[in-house]
């Protein structure tokens, strides 16, 4: 009998300890989130704004050139935590998987969703930290004290002066890589592997940053959309991110008809050299406070880096950085007798800069077109992902559960929450991750319903404000210059059927 209890004993021994090896080669994943930055507003993607940590990932990483999005912040969110393009009950938040394989789960950032995601989906109910607030609050604690929406601690909802920061005055960029590394701290003495999900608000209106990044760029864009547009362009093509020959998409203005009020200066695109001097400065301010917040973000994710290199994680950690959507040309000025920048200012930026930072590509935040529905996507995994790689390879956001499912070699669970599990709709992106050819999935879907996008292979349907579709055959045509609807009308009705067979409405 002794001797049966003894070999019980073992075997739970040798169990525990295969199970403790397994945790912990398993990788820590950090997925970082920026918001209304296009393709093309990060150093590695082509910018002239100074990014050197998002490089350092890029270069000593993969980056994606072609990687779509939802064009909207919530839908992109919905898709990315769950890998559905919609759902309901029955959807599984990526932090339940990592919470299955035995991970500490931390999230600090931005929280939006559509309606169908499930209330046990959000973040007091998946994370073990979660310091959150909803869709768009200011960046500086305003005048009236308050946020315009306010912050919650595990679901707990944060008065101003209850948030903690380390840096006067406080700023939201800052004080949400405050808590994280705070959390951070504390998983490090548990020796559990983490996930933590870090969707920044920045470069979201309102445009807010602090005065000595914002001086970093003063007077860099007097130059002007026109000249820095071709700039990038050409930076884009040496980089390798986009095709030699890729053509340059013409300047173009916001065609949506719904997102108003439509202020013409706002929407509509104007040469640069017509501008009075007062005018150049002007908006030479607004692109700088652009340009300092995601700078801004630049330092905090330095920050998450210093961290983990300190604490000999960083070897160990698989570090995705990705944007919502493309940049936002929509007015929603609060206050428009302060210029943009301070606490008391509340401005967003013009489509014109926005059409600079979606280079090369046409349209906007909530379009299918490639201008919102196509950003920067970079994998960084020392040891695993060859550095300095760049594919052609498309993917979406839908492709991350499926990702993560695949690094953790854990299972999908068949029930969530009393439901049936909802299948996942993307693919791994891991054969890509190791330098192979993955089966590219069967379709991507992307922006608002009136300005949906569906692709299939090379062709792809979009349409504006709720009108006909329009086709592109992106392999050839990438910035969606040559409308074949009319040239090739059976390929628009067999892509047209297709999406409407998946009643994904």
């Amino acid at each position: 009998m002794k001797r049966y209890l003894l070999l019980a004993l073992l075997l739970v021994y040798l169990y525990s300890c295969n199970t403790k090896k397994e945790i912990e080669q398993r990788p820590n994943i950090v997925l970082i989130m920026a918001d209304d930055i296009g393709f093309s507003d990060i150093g590695s993607y082509g910018s002239e704004i100074q990014t050197p940590n998002i490089d350092f990932l890029a270069e000593g990483g993969m980056r994606f050139t072609t990687f779509y999005n939802m064009a909207k912040c919530n839908p992109t969110r919905s898709s990315l935590l769950t890998g559905l393009y919609t759902g309901g009950n029955g959807a599984v938040h990526l932090a339940h998987l990592t919470k299955k394989a035995g991970y500490e789960n931390i999230m600090s950032g931005k929280e939006h969703f559509d309606p169908w995601v499930p209330e046990y989906c959000k973040a007091e109910n998946v994370f073990d930290q979660a310091f959150t607030f909803w869709a768009t609050t200011e960046y500086f604690r305003p005048p009236s004290g308050e946020f315009e929406r306010p912050f919650y601690l595990n679901g707990r909802e944060l008065k101003a002066e209850e948030i903690q920061f380390e840096q006067s005055p406080m700023y939201k960029t800052d004080f949400i890589t405050d808590y994280a590394l705070q959390w951070l701290n504390d998983t490090f003495q548990k020796e559990k592997p983490f996930f933590l999900y870090l969707p920044y608000h920045a470069a979201h209106y309102p445009l807010q940053a602090r005065p000595e990044d914002i001086a970093k760029y003063r007077g860099t864009y007097l130059k002007g959309w026109d000249k820095l547009r071709r700039e990038r362009f050409a930076k884009m093509k040496q980089l390798g991110v986009i095709a030699e020959d890729t053509e340059l998409s013409p300047p173009e203005g916001n065609l949506n008809q719904f997102r108003k009020p439509l202020v013409p200066e706002y929407v509509e695109y104007y040469p640069w050299d017509d501008l009075s001097e007062s005018a150049r400065d002007s908006l030479d301010l607004e692109m700088s406070v652009f340009a300092a917040m995601v700078d801004r973000m630049d330092q905090n994710i330095g920050r998450v880096l210093d961290k983990l290199r300190e604490n000999g994680e960083l070897e160990n950690t698989l570090v995705l950085f990705l944007v919502d959507n493309g940049s936002c040309p929509f007015y929603t000025n609060k206050v428009k007798d302060v210029a943009p920048g301070p606490a008391d200012s509340y401005w967003s930026l013009r489509a014109t800069w926005a059409n600079l930072g979606n280079t090369p590509f046409r349209q906007y935040k909530q379009c299918g077109h490639e201008g919102g529905s196509h950003t920067p996507f970079i994998a960084y995994w020392p040891d695993r992902i060859a550095p300095g790689t760049i594919t052609q390879q498309p993917g979406h956001v839908v492709d991350i559960a499926p990702t993560f499912l695949e690094v953790l070699n854990t299972s999908y669970p068949d029930s969530i929450n009393g439901h049936a599990s909802l299948p996942l709709q993307g693919s791994s992106l891991l054969p890509i991750f190791k330098g192979e050819e993955r089966k590219e999935p069967d379709y991507f879907i992307s922006g608002l319903d009136k300005f949906r996008m569906f692709r299939k292979g090379d062709y792809k349907i979009v349409r504006l404000n709720g009108g006909d579709w329009e086709l592109y055959n992106m392999k050839e045509d990438p910035t969606e210059l040559n409308d074949l609807a009319a040239t090739y009308p059976e390929k628009v009705k067999e892509l047209a059927d297709d999406y409407i067979l998946l009643n994904l409405r």
